[in-house]
């Protein structure tokens, strides 16, 4: 039977559906799908071949695909003729996940505005920060999301009522013919950054469709191998403002004809697993801390038959975890394979089938079809295999980069069209191991918190003299949230004054729940540098 690679090869070679070939993109010469589509819009108008399928199921809902296509050119129809949304403009997506946001990122996205996908955990402050950069002309949102918002100054759709009200007024519209570039920006992704505010990575066409034609020849190999995936039904669990949810299940759904079942509501896993035996999920994307509870869970009480195929995305999972998984759920997850990959690279960088990780449970790979990985020096120079250095990417997959942020743009971009991850690895032989993500990264729970915005944040408080925040192993989050605050002279400073004050201000996800609170110095290097490695946390 022919290997995986040799399949890849004979399915790209020229001539073939998923020929891959040298163009230019954005003026560097990159690999990309000869016969990929030009755009979302073009995905929106083949889907109405699905018909009476299912797309969308939720507690709430059950939405066709031929409901969807009428649903999205309704409340497209709105935002252009009600809202005065033109092509460029952007329409903010703030809510907890729903039927209702996938709905209007099409709609966005088929008058050639541009999606944003508001943080639904943000605090007040953060939304304001999101407004203000992106400027959107309207902000679709939940109830708990529109207590954030302040004046009027934005108009605001109230989903649980104005969104299905537009949609039922404009039930007789049509999708209006426009024309979009590759590179026309599609959506914009906010990550944290290592300044403290949040930077809107901005993703085009062709990086999404580019996410899609992987997740094709993904499908193309597997019907290759004897494994022809039918009948999917993804459970979607994960926030759509995450290219895990967005990119890589809601869009990719749409354009192969697979069902997408919403969580409604916070994570509870027996909630989850119930939705999983009504709805006969098939496949599950989860992140570790889901995966956790999962194995914790009496799973007696449901019938899983269904799931076949059980992944982990968004954070990296140890052995111990996909041990315990394989005993859980052995159908599901007989076979681990793992990516690399970040909110810049629209999907994954690299990929490791579970062959390779059963010969180096480490490695995360080598690149993925259309896209290059090499890992560098501080002058952005390719070190030797075995070396390790900052890893860097190259392809269509990658960003176009930070909306409205040319520095932190630049200060990403290496020449000719490779991104800096900030991450450091080593390559041997094209298979690429992380030896840190973007140094001072927690990883919470699939979430992502850089320190420097809750040190921030805290360092405002009156009595805090300095503080640091980093990453403590956590058996359910993977990692916690810990602070090291040192007080002024004279000050009182409580573990309760130091959560009051960030509550109004971040997300919950990034809030410390481990203190450590003192009068000694933090440890420093000779350059006045704190030491993170020598701080423990008890």
């Amino acid at each position: 039977m022919s290997n995986r690679n040799d399949v890849i090869a004979r399915l790209t070679a020229p001539g073939e559906a998923f020929e891959i070939r040298t163009e230019l993109v954005r003026g560097h010469a990159m690999s990309v799908f000869a016969h990929r589509h030009r755009s979302l819009l073009e995905l929106l108008e083949t889907s109405r071949l699905f018909g009476d399928a299912e797309y969308l199921v939720s507690t709430e809902h059950r939405i066709t695909f031929t409901d969807h296509y009428r649903m999205v050119a309704a409340f497209a129809a709105a935002l252009r003729d009600r809202y005065g949304v033109r092509q460029g403009d952007r329409v903010m997506l703030l809510s907890a996940n729903r039927p209702e946001w996938i709905i209007g990122f099409w709609a966005a996205v088929s008058i050639g505005a541009v999606a944003v996908g508001g943080n639904s955990m943000w605090a007040a402050p953060e939304v304001a920060h999101g407004l203000e950069l992106t400027e959107p002309v309207v902000v679709v949102a939940d109830a708990a999301r529109r207590e954030h918002l302040s004046g009027d100054a934005v108009p605001v759709i109230a989903i649980e009522d104005e969104f299905w009200a537009l949609v039922e007024e404009f039930a007789a519209a049509e999708l209006p013919e426009v024309e979009v570039a590759e590179d026309d920006a599609a959506v914009i992704l906010f990550t944290s950054g290592t300044t403290g505010r949040a930077k809107g990575a901005t993703h085009s066409h062709r990086n999404m469709v580019a996410a899609l034609w992987f997740h094709l020849l993904n499908d193309a190999v597997a019907a290759e191998l004897g494994h022809a995936p039918s009948n999917r039904r993804y459970l979607l669990a994960t926030p759509l403002f995450h290219i895990a949810a967005l990119h890589n299940l809601a869009v990719i759904r749409l354009a192969i004809g697979d069902t997408a079942v919403i969580h409604l509501g916070r994570f509870d896993i027996d909630q989850v697993l119930a939705l999983i035996e009504r709805e006969r999920v098939t496949n599950w994307g989860a992140v570790p801390t889901m995966l956790h509870r999962l194995v914790e869970a009496d799973l007696s009480r449901y019938d899983l038959s269904s799931l076949a195929n059980v992944s982990v995305s968004s954070a990296p999972s140890s052995a111990v975890l996909k041990a315990r998984l394989r005993e859980a759920v052995p159908q599901a997850a007989k076979a681990f394979g793992t990516t690399y990959g970040l909110t810049e690279s629209s999907s994954a960088a690299t990929l490791a089938t579970p062959a390779e990780l059963n010969e180096d449970p480490e490695t995360v790979g080598s690149a993925v079809p259309t896209m290059e990985v090499r890992v560098c020096d501080h002058a952005d120079r390719p070190v030797p295999d075995g070396v390790e250095g900052e890893v860097h990417i190259r392809g269509p997959l990658v960003m176009s980069g930070y909306w409205r942020n040319p520095e932190a743009t630049a200060a990403s971009s290496a020449a000719d069209g490779w991104f800096r991850t900030g991450d450091l690895g080593v390559l041997n032989a094209g298979k690429l191991r992380i030896c840190s993500r973007r140094s001072d990264l927690i990883l919470r729970g699939g979430e992502n918190v850089y320190p420097a915005e809750v040190e921030d944040q805290l360092a405002q408080l009156d009595g805090v003299a300095e503080c640091i925040v980093l990453g403590v192993p956590d058996a359910d989050m993977g990692q916690a949230v810990a602070a090291v605050v040192v007080a002024r002279d004279g000050a009182e400073l409580t573990e309760a004054m130091l959560r009051d004050h960030l509550e109004s201000r971040l997300a919950r996800y990034k809030i410390p729940t481990r203190w450590q609170i003192g009068t000694a110095p933090l440890p420093r290097n000779a350059t006045g540098k704190v030491n993170r490695r020598d701080i423990e946390v008890g």
